[in-house]
């Protein structure tokens, strides 16, 4: 009998009967470019300590299901990225040096061949679970990994992080600078027209320019794409950051075991705050299984969905990289679609897939948020990739080339939306993203209060993303060009701005009304805003339309007109969102999640 043979037999036991069944293990493992070992666990369902247990005994090695404590010496590393590929160590054990390893199949017939030569071996050789001697580097790596999220961006790119750029003096004068452009805007139809008008026209108009072009912009045709074959598809890591989560891992764990990947080429990890000991217990109840594993992260400031993920960006195992939120489900095909496209342009380096609100019928609040995706992700979003402009990153199912975004230093870990500011320095790079055709559904906040403090922090990171990419604007103008910094500048002031004005001129013309005073009486300011606002929710109710449409949604389309009023609690965020970038302006508001009735909470995985 082979060792190749006999090592699968051994650690598959009664789920393989005979030398004919290994070696039909073997074959289909080899086929298929995958380490055997894990093929056997994955598609026999055996524990991965187990399976390493019955390896070492094969191997007559010694075997710890974790690493015994009191060791004495020291790990090094040159990265922190070679912790994703480290699988043996050396440490002192009492009186002789051992090697812990976790080595993979064709490892373990190595060393048994060298067990043979020389079985004095034995002495210095420990096997390990891989997930055991991963826990065990992590943890030592630890404060290393931190510092490197907190500090990474900093360091590589230090005129383009908020650590350093929101000083005090930037936020104040950011708030000043906003209070002086609304009155510039509006009052411009009384004081210097001929200076002012063009201020508000910029502020106005600008944002509703770009939504009508790119309701002329079709989607580009794409054929029908072929799911290219296990073998050609890279080991894929996929993120899923965590903290007081512990009712979505059940659906978490079944939208994960649906997607259509092969299984043994998936790295996923669940990156939990440390603090979050019900998440963590959920999630650790689940582990066993050789694709997924648990990184807790360590409390330290600040607290942010970006810390956590810059501390699990060196883990990755994967060639690619796609985030997902607690209540994210992704399109089966999501994930080797995304492959694809990748393998297909070597230029591309991320991908945004759509955003879709699967319970807009919940409520008016829910209604309105669902249009809003529609039109952001079905319209706008590929309009301004279409067109190689900036693209403000969706918060989830952004898919990245792991090389690339290590290269830029990951995430903004003092910035409250990680993933505009992300969108925002892939450009500056002049590194092209687009969007993917694949949705990813997802729950809107049905209560206001949790829909009020995710807008304010999705505001307050806008405000962000705007001072820090701002001070020095000849840089910004530099790097990323005249006509895409315009943009830039144009969408996210916009964003921030747009509400504000709105909602002052809606006032405006309101007590115009109250007051009785005609609306049209020949001055221009009356014309003024009211062109300004019928332009302004004209192309958003257009844009909606359009989304919606795409989206298949059009039955919410009669709750759009409530829109006025949905700016006006845009407006409330927005003040509160200024209100929080000077007194706390790093704070991350957790939005609450309930999982999906009707969604599978037993789940098993794929084999």
């Amino acid at each position: 009998m082979s060792d190749a043979l006999d090592l699968i037999r051994a650690v598959l036991g009664d789920a393989c009967v005979d030398d004919d069944q290994a070696r039909q293990f073997l074959a289909t493992a080899l086929e298929a470019e995958v380490d055997p070992l894990t093929h056997c666990v994955i598609v026999c369902g055996v524990n991965e300590t187990l399976a390493m247990e019955r390896a070492a005994a094969w191997a007559d090695c010694a075997f710890f299901d974790r690493v015994p404590q009191g060791l004495v010496g020291q790990i090094e590393l040159r990265r922190l990225e070679d912790l994703a590929s480290v699988r043996l160590f050396r440490m002192q054990v009492l009186d002789r040096p051992v090697d812990f390893a976790a080595p993979d199949f064709f490892g373990l017939l190595s060393l048994k061949q060298r067990l043979r030569t020389n079985p004095g071996l034995r002495q210095h050789i420990c096997l390990l679970p891989a997930a055991a001697l991963r826990d065990y580097l992590i943890n030592t790596a630890s404060p290393e990994l931190i510092t490197s999220a907190r500090q990474g961006l900093a360091q590589r790119w230090p005129y383009a992080a908020a650590q350093l750029e929101l000083t005090g003096p930037a936020r104040y004068g950011f708030a000043l600078g906003l209070a002086l452009l609304l009155a510039m805007a509006l009052s411009a139809p009384f004081i210097a027209e001929v200076w002012l008008l063009p201020v508000a026209l910029s502020l106005l108009v600008g944002p509703a320019a770009i939504r009508l072009a790119a309701l002329g912009t079709p989607r580009p045709p794409q054929a029908a794409p072929q799911r290219p074959s296990d073998a050609e598809l890279p080991v894929y890591s996929v993120l899923i950051p965590l903290r007081n989560e512990a009712a979505m891992v059940p659906q978490l764990f079944a939208a994960i075991w649906a997607l259509d990947y092969p299984p043994a080429r998936l790295d996923i990890k669940f990156v939990v705050e440390a603090g979050s000991l019900e998440t963590i217990a959920a999630v650790r109840a689940r582990l066993g299984d050789p694709r997924v594993s648990l990184v807790p992260v360590p409390d330290a400031a600040p607290r942010t969905k970006p810390k956590a993920l810059d501390y699990a960006l060196p883990l990755c195992a994967g060639e690619h990289v796609v985030v997902y939120d607690a209540e994210d489900i992704p399109d089966p095909d999501q994930l080797w679609l995304a492959a694809l496209r990748f393998a297909t342009h070597p230029d591309l380096e991320c991908l945004q897939a759509q955003l879709v609100i699967d319970n807009g019928h919940r409520g008016w609040l829910a209604a309105l948020f669902a249009a809003e995706y529609a039109a952001l992700f079905g319209v706008l979003l590929p309009a301004l990739a279409r067109w190689h402009l900036p693209i403000p990153l969706g918060g989830t199912s952004n898919h990245f080339r792991v090389a690339t975004l290590r290269a830029i230093g990951g995430w903004d870990a003092f910035n409250v939306t990680e993933d505009a500011d992300l969108g925002i320095r892939l450009a500056r790079r002049h590194l092209r993203v687009e969007t993917l055709a694949s949705n990813t559904r997802e729950h809107a906040p049905l209560r206001l209060r949790a829909w009020q403090g995710q807008r304010t922090r999705w505001m307050k990171g806008w405000m962000q993303t705007f001072i820090v990419h701002n001070r020095n604007p000849a840089k910004l103008v530099a790097e990323m060009g005249l006509g895409p910094a315009l943009v830039f500048e144009v969408l996210v002031l916009g964003m921030i701005v747009a509400p504000l004005l709105h909602c002052g001129l809606t006032i405006g013309l309101l007590l115009q009304l109250a007051m009785g005073t005609p609306l049209f009486d020949g001055r221009n300011w009356a014309v003024f805003y009211s062109g300004v606002l019928a332009l302004g929710y004209g192309s958003t109710l257009a844009i909606t339309t359009l989304g919606l449409a795409r989206a298949k949604s059009l039955r919410l389309l009669a709750v759009q007109l409530l829109l006025p009023i949905y700016w006006l609690l845009i407006t409330a965020a927005t003040l509160n969102a200024l209100r929080e970038l000077l007194q706390r302006p790093f704070y991350w508001f957790k939005t609450p999640h309930d999982p999906v009735e009707g969604e599978v909470a037993q789940h098993k995985a794929p084999r």
